[in-house]
């Protein structure tokens, strides 16, 4: 454990004090609410006598503590609202230690309250809360960072020290929702986005359904899986990496259309598109080919467009983005030979490496031929993909699923879209031939024993069930996130998850053993941590005048019930 700072060894004192008294600094029961700030603050003017016994719980953010009344903001979970609470009313008696002591002394910034009372409007016009009683809710033991907001001489907002370091925020998400309530509008917008989706193909009467995490066989994709083992059965088994051959069984189960958001797990590099652990929406129609599937994918992202933000068009970055129907639509040679003036079509291994050497597109043995135009592909056409965009009819060698073009030899019937440079959605017309099937799976073994760590492997069960019968069928899938990105105008996918996966966190720990060595008792130590010393080689160098003149200081602040060290002793221990 880290030591404590000031803060926070005082905050922990204020606890045991509170509790001292008979205050539970976490009471368990109930606390009523009847109203949110955002309701007082858009409603009091219209409606004020619904506002005269009102109960309303939420964050201190800010205090302003004067003689026999005092001023604070509160936060809920819809913004923030001023207080007022002055010592007559909240201690009526001749008991004045619930304001004087418990409010002014042992609140703090972050602690949670309930508040009862009446909304009114103060002399300089702000709608306030008159605080009749005042309850602690939670004390909050670490000290929030504080931001800080002012307005220059024209009007606009200036914000000092904020919550802003990336890894901070991702870090600890929980204080970037308090201090920066505004990110809440992103996963509110992620919310209904996934929401909308959901009512699209519901009223398709599309069922959505839940399959495995846990895979004995991963599948669906071409990517590294974690690995784990179910001690029970005493077998290996996978986090998935895609579920589409779980819902292709439930097509030939009888189904005629099926969907599912899945999180899933890629064992990959991590970038500002990558996550290991994502959300995938998968969808699979009976019946349908992949041009139908491109109909019903321009309709569906113009509907969510327009439900989160009343038009098709989006901001992102400095782009404006259209998700009015209809979109460009290239074949994945076409689009190669717009952006590179190479047509690649009909090339083999030998001669698209030599295309890769010539555009500078960095490659190795392991490729074959799909990954060497995926390259070329993701190299030189994708970034220059802003608006949304269809490529179509990918060579057979990419994709190990999808059934062969009905018109087109050694293509198959897929596209994806590319829609501010990066790929959102992928779809086929499925392949549903058990025999082209397994030929398909074999052929990625072989590239697996070439090094690809990225190969399919082969699935028995999938290939028993497709010689069961699977109808035509149109599969897709969306990611999810990626999708939030564009539609909250958010750079990177760490800003649309929650709880993105992160490295473990550094902790530059003290090493107390040795300067124990130097005789200094152990409780000092806490003391020295907040003068930032942590090691000997500090310890040593430090003064020893300051040093004893520090430890008395941060002792009388801290309240340690400990004597203070001589001159002599403090030097002692510097030295020796």
């Amino acid at each position: 454990m880290n030591s404590l700072s000031e803060q926070e060894i005082l905050r922990r004192q204020d606890r045991e004090a509170l509790i001292k008294r008979g205050i539970d600094p976490y009471p368990a029961e109930q606390f009523h609410v009847n109203v949110s700030a955002r309701d007082i603050l858009m409603n009091y003017e219209k409606r004020k006598t619904d506002y005269k016994n009102i109960s309303i719980a939420g964050r201190i953010m800010s205090r302003r503590i004067m003689g026999n009344a005092s001023f604070c903001e509160i936060q809920d979970s819809t913004g923030r609202i001023q207080i007022y609470v002055r010592r007559d009313d909240i201690c009526p008696g001749e008991d004045k230690d619930l304001y004087n002591v418990v409010f002014k002394k042992m609140l703090d910034i972050g602690d949670i309250i309930g508040v009862t009372g009446y909304v009114f409007t103060t002399q300089v016009g702000e709608i306030s809360i008159h605080v009749t009683s005042f309850k602690l809710l939670a004390k909050s033991l670490k000290p929030l960072p504080i931001v800080k907001k002012a307005s220059d001489e024209h009007g606009n907002e200036i914000v000092y020290d904020a919550f802003s370091d990336p890894e901070q925020r991702y870090r600890q998400r929980y204080v970037d929702l308090i201090v920066n309530p505004e990110i809440r509008d992103v996963f509110v917008k992620r919310t209904r986005m996934i929401n909308a989706i959901r009512e699209f193909l519901n009223d398709r009467n599309y069922l959505e359904v839940e399959t495995p995490i846990l895979q004995p066989v991963y599948g669906g994709a071409s990517a590294r899986p974690f690995k784990t083992h179910h001690n029970t059965l005493d077998m290996t088994l996978y986090l998935r990496i895609a579920n589409e051959l779980y819902l292709k069984r439930l097509i030939v189960g009888g189904f005629d259309g099926v969907y599912e958001f899945a999180k899933d797990f890629r064992n990959e590099g991590m970038s500002r598109f990558h996550n290991p652990e994502f959300t995938l929406m998968e969808l699979y129609v009976a019946y349908k080919d992949y041009l139908w599937m491109m109909d019903l994918v321009e309709e569906m992202l113009e509907k969510v467009a327009i439900t989160l933000h009343g038009k098709p068009e989006v901001k992102v970055g400095e782009h404006i983005i259209s998700f009015q129907r209809p979109w460009k639509r290239y074949t994945m040679f076409e689009a190669i030979k717009h952006f590179t003036q190479i047509d690649i079509s009909g090339m083999e291994e030998p001669q698209l490496k030599e295309v890769c050497n010539k555009l500078n597109i960095r490659i190795d043995d392991t490729m074959g031929k799909g990954k060497l135009i995926d390259e070329i592909f993701g190299n030189m056409c994708e970034p220059h993909l802003i608006q949304p965009t269809f490529i179509t009819d990918y060579p057979i060698e990419m994709s190990p699923l999808a059934k062969k073009h009905r018109s087109k030899p050694g293509l198959v019937e897929r596209f994806e879209v590319i829609c501010n440079g990066k790929e959102i959605c992928n779809a086929f017309s499925e392949l549903n031939d058990p025999i082209d099937q397994r030929k398909r799976f074999e052929e990625q073994l072989e590239l697996g024993k070439r090094g690809d760590t990225e190969s399919m492997v082969l699935d028995e069960d999938f290939l028993r069930a497709l010689e069961y019968g699977m109808p035509p069928c149109a599969g897709l899938g969306i990611g999810i996130d990626r999708l939030a990105m564009i539609m909250t105008n958010s750079h990177s996918i760490q800003d649309v998850l929650f709880f993105p996966q992160m490295r473990p966190e550094k902790v530059h720990a003290a090493n107390n053993a040795e300067i124990l060595q130097t005789g200094i008792p152990e409780h000092w130590l806490p003391v020295l941590a907040k003068l930032g010393i942590n090691s000997l080689e500090q310890f040593r160098a430090v003064n020893p005048n300051k040093l004893f003149n520090d430890l008395c200081g941060m002792r009388k602040k801290l309240k340690l019930e400990v004597a203070n060290p001589t001159l002599d002793e403090v030097k002692s221990w510097v030295t020796k």
